[in-house]
C-alpha cells in the first residue's frame, strides 16, 4: 500500500516525479470530473464526445483507455460493447473509478504506468489516453509503450491539450488560464495547488506538430490530427504498422 504523500507534496511540479503526481491525482479524485467541468466551461464533454468518435468503439473491439481517472470517458466507451480497460497510475482515481463504474461488465479498471504498461504485445485494437500524455514524466516512452501493445493495424488516438491557432483568441485563453482559473479553482477543488500544477503544464506543453513528431518518432504511422475549441485541445491519431516487429 503506497503511502499518502502530505498535503504540502500532492502539489506535483513540471519535473514530474511519478510519486508526485499520482498523490496529487490520489487527493482530487473525488471531486475531479465535477471540477473539469466547471473550470472547462463544459468543454470537457464536448471534446470526450469528439474522442469517442475518433476511437470509433464497436462491439468486438478491445480498448485501453490510458488515463482514464474515474473513467468518465471509458463509460462512454463501454456503452458501445467493446471491451474496454480503464488504466490510470493513481490509485485514488482507479478506486473512484470502481465505485462508481464497477458495475458495467465489459469494463475493468486497472492501475498501470504509462511508461511501463502491464499488458502483452498486441493486446488491443485501439490505446486512448485523454488529458493524460503530458502527465507522464517520459511521454516518448509511453507512446512507445503504447505501440508495444496495440495490435499492427491498431489505432492510437490522443487528446489532450494544445496551442490555440490564433493570436488573439491565445490571449483570451491565455488571461483565462493565469487569471480566471485560480480564482475558480480555490472556489470548486479540493486542492486548488494541483490545478496551478496541471496549468503549468498546459504552458510547458508542445503544440500540434511537435507532439505528432514525437509519435512518428515513437514509430507510428499516418499521423494526423485536428483541433478542437480553437485549438485549445487537438485530437491527434496514428496507426500501428501492420510491418511493426514491436
Amino acid at each position: 500500500m503506497r503511502p499518502r504523500l502530505e498535503r504540502v507534496s500532492n502539489r506535483a511540479d513540471l519535473g514530474k516525479d511519478p510519486q508526485r503526481v499520482s498523490g496529487m491525482f490520489d487527493q482530487v479524485a473525488g471531486g475531479y470530473d465535477r471540477t473539469n467541468t466547471v473550470l472547462s466551461l463544459g468543454n470537457d464533454r464536448l471534446w470526450r464526445a469528439a474522442t469517442t468518435r475518433a476511437v470509433a468503439p464497436r462491439r468486438g473491439l478491445r480498448i485501453l483507455d490510458l488515463a482514464a481517472g474515474t473513467g468518465a470517458s471509458s463509460v462512454s466507451l463501454a456503452h458501445s460493447g467493446a471491451e474496454v480497460v480503464a488504466a490510470d497510475f493513481s490509485a485514488g482515481m482507479i478506486a473512484e473509478g470502481r465505485r462508481r463504474h464497477g458495475g458495467i461488465p465489459n469494463l475493468s479498471f486497472q492501475q498501470a504506468d504509462a511508461t511501463d504498461l502491464p499488458f502483452d504485445d498486441g493486446m488491443f485494437d485501439v490505446v486512448t489516453i485523454s488529458f493524460g500524455l503530458r502527465n507522464v514524466n517520459d511521454p516518448h516512452r509511453a507512446l512507445s509503450e503504447m505501440r508495444r501493445v496495440t495490435r499492427r493495424g491498431g489505432r492510437l488516438v490522443i487528446c489532450e491539450f494544445s496551442h490555440p491557432t490564433s493570436k488573439a483568441f491565445a490571449a483570451l485563453y491565455g488571461f483565462y488560464n493565469d487569471r480566471v482559473l485560480p480564482l475558480a479553482a480555490k472556489i470548486v477543488s479540493t486542492n486548488a495547488e494541483a490545478y496551478d500544477y496541471l496549468n503549468e503544464s498546459i504552458r510547458d506543453w508542445p503544440d500540434q506538430p511537435t507532439l505528432a513528431a514525437w509519435i512518428r518518432g515513437a514509430g507510428w504511422t499516418d499521423v494526423a490530427w485536428r483541433d478542437l475549441s480553437f485549438g485549445i485541445v487537438a485530437l491527434h491519431r496514428a496507426v500501428k504498422p501492420v510491418t511493426d516487429a514491436g
